[in-house]
């Protein structure tokens, strides 16, 4: 896998495809309303509503684009298989680093959102663990650089 490429979990895939559809058939039609309102105002030149009205129309066909983009480039993968023992993409992980325990699922980088514990598994932490097993000791260096022992408590497919 390239570091360019898109991976997606089924779950991934399926949450960007409801934004979507809400960015389509909600979204658009709730800033077309704020533009039409805007207008009615008179003078566009000093007109901060329809300014920001038309700034959120662009920001929202933006995001359109982009995630039709990501959906028709991107690699949808299975969760890996129950009986294995291995980390992959998809797998709910159990660690301990330092003295701390962490639980995250491994993800694709567009799904990456590690206040929900979903991290990368282009990231440091999730590249190294990716083919661990539990009960495996793997190094990586962390953001300062400095080598981080993570120890493998679990790992659920």
């Amino acid at each position: 896998m390239s570091s360019d490429e898109i991976i997606l979990t089924r779950e991934g895939k399926a949450k960007l495809e409801a934004e979507l559809k809400y960015l389509i058939e909600e979204k658009r039609e709730e800033v077309s309303k704020r533009i039409q309102t805007a207008r009615e105002f008179g003078d566009l030149s000093e007109n901060s509503e329809y300014d920001d009205a038309k700034n959120e129309q662009a920001h929202v066909e933006t995001r359109i684009a982009e995630i039709q983009s990501m959906l028709t480039n991107a690699t949808v993968v299975r969760k890996p298989s129950k009986s294995s023992k291995k980390v992959n993409i998809g797998s709910q992980v159990k660690v301990k680093m330092g003295k701390r325990e962490s639980e995250f699922i491994i993800v694709g980088g567009a799904e990456s959102d590690v206040a929900n514990g979903k991290i990368s598994h282009t990231a440091p932490v999730g590249a190294a663990l990716i083919d661990h097993e539990k009960g495996e000791i793997v190094e990586t260096l962390g953001p300062t650089g400095k080598k981080i022992k993570i120890e493998i408590l679990d790992v659920k497919n």
